[in-house]
């Protein structure tokens, strides 16, 4: 099952509603159950470089079925993913990456969230995925 674009726009207002919440600029891009590009959202005067970042946190998350933070947990050296941010043609392993899930709990897709600290692109990132 596949988040649907109608699906993805409101996670990405509501990921913007949180940012504008918080008083922060983000790049908010949403991916569906096979990491593909949906939806993308850059906030008036977000940073450039956190657009690649977005998209490849809401990849990463797709791609593990889990946060993206607790992929970078997991990544540290002598952990059990040490190095896999070198895998897939790039993984982002910190904060702002979330999986989508419908209603019966099945994930159908991701967010993820590039422009301010982890704490607060998980944040809003986390709030984009409850939308739903």
């Amino acid at each position: 099952m596949n988040i649907t674009l109608e699906q993805a726009e409101k996670v990405i207002i509501a990921a913007k509603e949180k940012a504008i919440a918080i008083n922060t600029k983000m790049n908010i891009a949403v991916v569906d159950s096979g990491a593909n590009l949906v939806a993308f959202a850059r906030m008036d005067q977000a940073w450039l470089g956190s657009t690649d970042i977005s998209i490849k946190k809401a990849k990463t998350a797709r791609f593990f079925d889990m946060n993206t933070g607790t992929i970078g947990e997991l990544s540290q050296p002598g952990g059990a993913l040490y190095n896999i941010e070198h895998s897939n043609g790039g993984l982002i392993t910190f904060p702002g990456g979330v999986p989508i899930k419908n209603e019966s709990g099945e994930i159908i897709g991701a967010i993820g969230v590039s422009g301010s600290s982890v704490e607060n692109d998980h944040t809003v990132a986390e709030t984009g995925a409850l939308a739903l």
